[in-house]
């Protein structure tokens, strides 16, 4: 949001991006705070459709912690 905001000169609030993508502002709070929030495919694409983006832009791969490696994904 911060990089956004510097390209375009004003301050993105949450109310913005819900606004600008249909997305609710639940929604953007949840992916903002909760490092596990589990998203789908077409908010991520709402987003950087919003913030003109690429998927890397968004996401960073961080493997999970053993703890979760044997849970199993039945």
């Amino acid at each position: 949001m911060s990089e956004h905001s510097s390209k375009i000169g004003k301050k993105v609030t949450y109310a913005d991006i819900a606004a600008g993508t249909g997305l609710s502002k639940a929604t953007l709070e949840a992916l903002g705070s909760r490092n596990h929030y589990n998203t789908t495919l077409a908010t991520v694409d709402s987003l950087c459709k919003f913030f003109e983006c690429d998927l890397s832009d968004l996401l960073e791969y961080r493997p999970a912690p053993e703890s979760m490696d044997s849970v199993d994904d039945n």
